[in-house]
């Protein structure tokens, strides 16, 4: 839950660069004991995501335009490798997936960021792992966990999530189906439909950092 909620927070941008997160504090908040807190704040230090300072906590740490261009190339690089994997395979017992789905789904009418993006990662994770190649499941969330989703609450992220709900359920039928064409282009679109909307929201959150700094 601690894992969750503060991973959500820092992806979506709720917590930026620079915010510290206090063990006490947030144990306190949330209503745990402190051990799962450092546990979920040092599994998060590994993704690069937050950095331990000593005798304050641990720091969200900033992203740059490269970093999400390059998260970008490789997701898709991976996720089209995969996908096309499965469709190969030819996907069974597709009714799980259809539940997280439909989770996604969910998450959007209540118009719930949080709740979007961890329905989405347990879709993408439970789907990926049907390939059965766990250190591409791995190397896959380990990039989808690094990547700050700013611009997910604009009106731009909203019309966008809104879009995406079919395309899961498109990426079961096609995997389902064999369609290793069909779903190699709909995950590359899957992904690349989300770059300009996070892509403007961080060049605006870093040029107001700069004119912070410059005043």
């Amino acid at each position: 839950m601690v894992l969750r909620r503060v991973r959500a927070d820092i992806v979506s941008g709720h917590a930026g660069p620079g915010t510290m997160y206090s063990v006490p504090t947030l144990a306190e908040e949330i209503g745990v004991s402190t051990t799962p807190v450092r546990e979920a704040l040092l599994e998060l230090s590994h993704s690069g995501l937050i950095t331990p300072v000593r005798n304050r906590g641990f720091r969200v740490e900033a992203t740059t335009l490269e970093d999400l261009r390059n998260g970008f190339a490789l997701r898709e690089l991976l996720e089209r490798f995969a996908m096309v994997g499965l469709a190969g395979q030819r996907l069974a017992d597709t009714e799980p997936l259809r539940g997280l789905a439909d989770a996604i789904a969910a998450a959007v009418e209540r118009e719930d960021s949080r709740g979007y993006i961890e329905a989405d990662r347990a879709f993408h994770l439970a789907l990926v792992s049907r390939l059965g190649n766990a250190m591409l499941t791995k190397m896959i969330m380990d990039l989808r966990d690094g990547m700050r989703l700013y611009g997910l609450d604009s009106a731009a992220g909203r019309q966008r999530q809104v879009a995406s709900v079919m395309e899961h359920y498109q990426l079961i039928d096609m995997a389902s189906g064999g369609e290793t064409d069909a779903i190699a282009r709909l995950i590359s679109r899957h992904i690349r439909s989300w770059e300009p909307v996070f892509t403007a929201a961080l060049s605006d959150r870093l040029d107001r950092a700069l004119q912070s700094r410059g005043r």
